[in-house]
């Protein structure tokens, strides 16, 4: 009888190709499902960059509420590529001989906007930073950076506090000086939010002289302080050598708190800083939480508008600065001043420290500088005068600017009748308005010195 054929090789055959089967199934499983998931997670990221795009941060009604646009990724996605770095050195470029390189932080704001055109305009090279967030109308702050663009500036859109972003600028372009007027601006919006004080005028300050010391050049940096460090003061005119340690606001604070950083950083990495005392700085492309600017629209609108008198009944006056001579002495302290003596955040000898007043020598009434917007637009205003409230604004301000005057030429020229007609008429056009304004006359030219008077 014949023996029954010999399967066990068959079976183990059929058992090890089962196995494979198996193995193989589990891995094409495993890859599909990796890829699945690579392919989701990058649809999921195209729909977040679309969305960011199309849709803006949600905000309030109210009008100072703050926020920065939004950006997709970090510093690495907006400051990368050859296209965005041939900007960035085109822009930072000087046309001149032994022209400056200038990073300007805050370039899409007032006095940013006409420093940078100043710059760009004698050959220079200039670089803006903006982070255009909504403490007032960011729609301002668009329509001056279209008018850098026709100068062939090139605006970052980016936050003084970027330390990644800061550090990529400085590999890329080895400037030779900051214009740093980059903060948070306003005394009495301090009270409503605090922090973006501190974030913006401490934190972002100290960001930028972190990335300024280890720069390899250090740049030389002028950047404004405010004429708010006077604070509780009563010697007139304001000197740089009065007392500066009673603010009367978190915004003078903040300020006072950076000239004391400034020394800080001068002292132990040899940064040659120079500070600027602004004193209330208007004209065209001004800034709408300024007083001559809300005015205007409200008299044109035909709203009232509040005068302030002190607690003691009397005038409120400020020593009203018009933007030309404001320029000027930024350009004055830009051209004076020294190199920087560290190097990759290191003393090397000492270094220049300095600080200046730059004011109008001439303070005015706000009951004047209404009467003087009445005769511009030919509308009586609806005034009503108020007591000041204690918000921490300081009812008188007169600048002595004779330091300035002997270190650089710094002096005035222009005075309150005329500096607002040409803001009046910058006004009137930029809003389509058609009200007559009075033909514009000369200009006055006040020497400064310590005797000047209201």
């Amino acid at each position: 009888m014949a023996s029954p054929p010999d399967t066990s090789k068959t079976s183990k055959l059929e058992r090890y190709n089962s196995y494979v089967r198996r193995v193989n199934s589990t891995k094409l499983l495993a890859a599909s499902s990796k890829l699945l998931f690579r392919v989701t997670l990058f649809f999921a990221l195209i729909l977040i960059f679309f969305f960011t795009i199309n849709y803006p941060p949600i905000t309030t009604d109210h009008p100072h509420h703050l926020h920065t646009t939004a950006h997709f990724l970090s510093s690495a996605f907006y400051g990368s590529g050859a296209a965005w770095e041939k900007q960035v050195r085109y822009s930072s470029t000087p046309r001149r001989p032994h022209g400056f390189s200038v990073l300007v932080t805050g370039a899409a704001g007032f006095v940013g906007t006409h420093c940078s055109i100043a710059l760009k305009k004698r050959g220079d090279g200039v670089l803006g930073l903006d982070n255009f967030n909504s403490y007032y109308d960011p729609s301002l702050k668009r329509a001056r950076q279209n008018l850098l663009q026709k100068h062939e500036i090139f605006i970052i859109d980016a936050d003084i506090n970027d330390s990644d972003l800061l550090s990529k600028l400085f590999d890329i372009v080895p400037f030779t000086h900051v214009l740093h007027l980059a903060a948070q601006a306003g005394v009495r919006y301090a009270m409503q939010n605090p922090q973006s004080y501190v974030k913006s005028n401490i934190a972002g300050f100290v960001n930028l002289l972190e990335i300024a010391k280890a720069a390899d050049p250090q740049p030389a940096i002028v950047w404004a302080s405010s004429s708010s460090v006077y604070g509780l003061n009563t010697q007139n005119p304001f000197s740089e050598s009065h007392r500066t340690d009673q603010p009367a606001s978190l915004y003078a604070a903040t300020k006072k708190a950076g000239e004391e950083i400034a020394h800080t950083y001068n002292h132990i990495y040899g940064l040659s800083i120079t500070g600027l005392r602004f004193f209330t700085v208007y004209g065209p492309w001004g800034r709408p939480d300024m007083a001559y600017f809300f005015f205007t629209k409200d008299i044109l609108q035909g709203k009232s508008v509040n005068i302030y008198r002190t607690q003691d009944d009397k005038e409120v006056a400020r020593d009203f600065t018009y933007i030309d001579d404001i320029v000027k002495g930024c350009l004055g302290a830009l051209d004076t001043a020294e190199k920087s003596t560290g190097s990759s955040g290191k003393k090397k000898a000492p270094a220049q420290l300095r600080v200046y007043n730059l004011g109008n020598t001439s303070p005015v009434s706000v009951g004047k500088l209404v009467a003087i917007l009445e005769s511009l637009v030919n509308v009586k205003a609806k005034k009503h005068v108020i007591r000041m409230p204690r918000n921490g604004d300081v009812p008188f301000t007169h600048a002595n600017v004779s330091l300035a005057y002997k270190d650089f030429g710094y002096k005035p020229t222009t005075d309150l009748a005329t500096g607002l007609r040409k803001f009046v008429k910058w006004y009137v056009g930029y809003y389509g308005i058609q009200p007559t304004v009075k033909k514009e006359t000369g200009s006055t030219d006040k020497h400064p010195d310590d005797s000047s008077s209201a």
